[in-house]
């Protein structure tokens, strides 16, 4: 694409470039310049772009998109805000993907991933060709690449759903962080359902309050847009049973559809019965009624089923190709996943890594467990603080063998964390293990008949990041050869 074509879409005035230049890529990364790039200067967490401005230029860089003037002999483009200059840039670059997709953005505290899987499974049965981007990965078919972050940078993203279009996908499936609406990363995207799942306790080391955390993540229904277009209608999905729907559906212009178990919804469950292995219900769709079995368990898992059976209504898919979907559901991996090494007892790996889904978590355990209840669960390091005492009572109170150990501590001490944790259940009974491995290993050395044990917090999770390294570690792994060393 020319240079001053490309700029046009930044809607600066006067801004023109003498030289109309050929640009080949757009890039914020100087070690994937090539010849022909537009580089754009990040001001990042722990480094400047504008710092390796020479050497993108070194590596073939035609033009660089700056905050402040840098002395390079190519043209520089100056900017106030190059993060939000790149999001209209990448949209334009890619051809506006998004315009060309049905896309579904999820955001909420919990329940992202199984909600985004569960819709695409939905999709899939309905023979539609799909993309999804999120926290476990970045999926085009069945097509799997590896994810930075939940939701990456605008330039992956457009990137992303413009190689989705090139393959034949319709229908796209993304994780929207509170991270990524604060940040603007998702500026550009035209998304057509946005859902929300819920709201608790979670990243106060960067919103610091939950007013701003909330506020961010209604980002995603306000930016649906104040128009009414009947061949590209928008669809706001909420969790009626949250507290802040109201809130949320006064931010957006958008179609509101809801979906909720305790409270009168569009989309609802009721008759719930449910056991270690799965649950039943009946679901009613504006008035419809099919009674449902799913290989899941939980009231939360309920949720995500409902937000993603509303999400597809929304998208003109047909009730009946939606229960057919979730009924072969096999869950989602490192959410609420039974690990089996032939033991007597039950082993679950949960991503519950905050204090509301680590809840949910145990009280479902409840509903079933016969014997006692083991909880190994950690904090992360460098996130926030003030949810780790909340994590170790809600552990201490719904488990009879709490055990605490280290997440992914990063830059922090391990046994300061735990320390944090313990200051939450000071006079109860609890064991502190400071390596992961030996407190899974304790936990199910000492599991009888019937017991339950929760190993929290990790779920998919591959790896556990200590200082600057990342080693291998997986919860299910390390579990199994623990269950294995038992049964010799």
């Amino acid at each position: 694409m020319k240079l001053n074509e490309l700029l046009t879409y930044l809607h600066e005035p006067l801004l023109k470039i003498e030289e109309d230049i050929e640009i080949t890529s757009i890039e914020m990364d100087s070690r994937a310049v090539k010849e022909g790039s537009l580089f754009v200067c990040i001001d990042g967490y722990t480094v400047d772009g504008h710092d390796y401005a020479d050497q993108a230029v070194e590596k073939g860089a035609v033009v660089i998109l700056a905050e402040k003037p840098l002395q390079v002999n190519v043209p520089v483009i100056i900017v106030n805000d190059t993060k939000r200059a790149m999001a209209r840039l990448a949209d334009a670059f890619y051809r506006q993907p998004t315009q060309e997709l049905h896309l579904i953005g999820v955001t909420g505290t919990n329940g992202k991933t199984t909600t985004t899987h569960i819709i695409e499974k939905i999709m899939a049965e309905a023979h539609k060709k799909t993309g999804l981007i999120g926290t476990m990965y970045i999926k085009i078919g069945d097509e799997q690449e590896a994810v930075q972050n939940t939701t990456p940078e605008s330039l992956t993203l457009q990137k992303t759903f413009r190689k989705m279009r090139d393959k034949g996908v319709t229908n796209a499936m993304i994780e929207v962080s509170s991270h990524a609406l604060d940040l603007g990363r998702v500026h550009g995207c035209d998304f057509d359902v946005a859902v929300f799942t819920n709201l608790t306790q979670d990243h106060l080391d960067y919103h610091h309050t939950m007013e701003a955390y909330k506020q961010a993540k209604g980002l995603l229904f306000a930016q649906l847009g104040n128009n009414f277009n009947v061949n590209k209608p928008k669809f706001a999905v909420l969790n009626r049973d949250e507290t802040v729907c109201d809130e949320y559906i006064k931010m957006t212009a958008a179609k509101v559809l809801t979906y909720g178990i305790d409270h009168k919804a569009d989309v609802m469950a009721n008759n719930i019965t449910m056991t270690s292995n799965g649950t039943t219900f009946d679901l009613i769709a504006f008035g419809e009624k099919r009674t449902v079995s799913v290989n899941m368990a939980g009231k939360f898992s309920i949720y995500n089923i409902l937000a993603a059976a509303c999400a597809s209504l929304a998208s003109n898919i047909d009730l009946d190709t939606i229960v057919r979907a979730i009924e072969k559901l096999e869950g989602v991996r490192g959410r609420f996943e039974l690990v089996d090494g032939g033991q007597d007892f039950t082993v679950i790996v949960d991503y519950a890594h905050t204090p509301d889904s680590l809840e949910n978590v145990l009280l479902t355990i409840k509903q079933f467990a016969k014997g006692d209840i083991f909880c190994v669960v950690g904090c992360g390091g460098d996130r926030d603080k003030t949810k780790r005492p909340l994590m170790a009572q809600i552990a201490a109170e719904h488990s009879n063998e709490p055990i605490f150990t280290s997440d992914n501590p990063r830059s922090e001490d391990p046994g300061m964390i735990l320390k944090d944790m313990e200051a939450g259940v000071l006079n109860k009974h609890y064991h502190s293990i400071l390596s992961r491995e030996e407190a899974i290993s304790f936990a199910i050395k000492n599991a009888k008949k019937n017991d339950v044990v929760l190993i929290a917090g990790k779920g998919h999770e591959t790896y556990q990041q200590i200082g600057k390294e990342v080693f291998d570690f997986d919860d299910r792994e390390v579990a199994l050869k623990a269950i294995s060393e038992l049964n010799k």
